[in-house]
């Protein structure tokens, strides 16, 4: 396995993080230890939940995930092993649940960081990361922004400021942005710098070969300013692993059992994963390897964030840490890009 320092922090982490947004819906408790303890024995150290996960999101099943963490590192002892990354959410019909008025102002992000403590069953949290923007902004697939104050929610320096306190009290290490702009993104670290407040150490967005988009202008602020890139959903909700193509939908398969989750099997989409798949068959690739090693390789790419609902699915996506593309398939990638680009944003 391999391992990179995580920004500018102290936070050694391995090149493959662990999902868990599965944990408490599509995979049982015992599902979820069976996966951790593969995980950790493949090396990785590095994981990360929500506290509104599993999703789909809803109010009978929120917080599992966390608890099956907590209730597996308990059992376990190796929380000082391990570097755990969860998520305050933002302002959201799905998340209205949580909180009343949810946002990221004082009293929600207290409340946030409390819950996931008490069900992770540790006293601090190594990366807290704000799950999506606390204003109008473009996230999730939107394109087009159009600006409007009105749909502005609580200043950045005032959320800020909430963090910089759960610092000094120990029980967050490191922050982290998630679903961000390069707006969003320069504008933490301008008040971060002005102020003396706690400096965002990774950005957590969607990447893929499906999904490059923020190669267009948030990788140069990644790079410059010392982030790492946290990529999720590196093999868009498992299409890239090619399971979908030819209409074809497998029993228990997260797209099968949730449909509405359409962002990667538009028909642009599967126009692209059908090259992609034939471009790795031809060279003898696990597609699905072939297309996480392409994310590994990509120096702004702290940690490739996978998620698997068995544990074959696990094994192949840890052992594509270990694969190293040639020239010829990375050449090849590219020229399907520039005939295909962003098929999926």
């Amino acid at each position: 396995m391999h391992y990179r320092t995580l920004g500018n922090s102290d936070l050694k982490v391995s090149r493959i993080c662990l999902g868990t947004m599965t944990f408490g819906n599509q995979n049982s408790e015992a599902d979820a230890h069976q996966q951790l303890d593969y995980a950790i024995s493949q090396g990785v150290n590095f994981f990360d939940l929500a506290e509104m996960y599993p999703v789909p999101t809803a109010a009978e099943l929120q917080g599992r995930t966390e608890q099956y963490m907590g209730n597996w590192m308990r059992q376990r002892n190796n929380r000082d092993q391990l570097v755990i990354a969860t998520k305050a959410a933002g302002p959201a019909d799905m998340v209205s649940y949580l909180r009343p008025d949810i946002c990221f102002d004082r009293r929600n992000i207290r409340a946030a960081i409390e819950g996931s403590l008490q069900r992770l069953q540790t006293e601090y949290i190594d990366l807290y990361q704000l799950h999506w923007p606390d204003r109008g902004t473009n996230f999730f697939g939107q394109l087009d922004y159009k600006h409007d104050a009105s749909k502005d929610g609580t200043p950045i320096i005032e959320t800020l400021k909430v963090l910089k306190e759960l610092v000094d009290e120990g029980k967050i290490r490191y922050i982290g942005l998630s679903n961000e702009s390069p707006w969003g993104v320069m504008t933490f670290l301008k008040y971060a710098e002005m102020y003396d407040l706690p400096r965002v150490i990774s950005v957590q967005n969607p990447y893929s070969l499906l999904n490059r988009k923020d190669e267009i202008g948030l990788t140069e602020v990644l790079q410059r300013e010392q982030v790492d890139l946290l990529a999720y959903s590196p093999l868009g909700f498992g299409v890239l692993s090619g399971k979908y193509l030819n209409d074809q939908r497998p029993e228990g398969a997260r797209l099968t059992l949730f449909p509405s989750y359409a962002r990667y099997i538009k028909p642009n989409g599967i126009v692209a994963t059908q090259a992609y798949v034939t471009l790795a068959r031809e060279h003898g690739l696990d597609p699905a390897q072939m297309a996480l090693a392409y994310v590994n390789s990509r120096g702004f790419v702290g940690a490739t964030i996978i998620g698997a609902t068995t544990l074959a699915q696990l094994k192949i996506n840890i052992d594509a840490d270990s694969l190293v593309l040639s020239d010829d398939v990375v050449q090849s990638i590219e020229a399907i890009h520039e005939s295909a680009p962003n098929p999926s944003p």
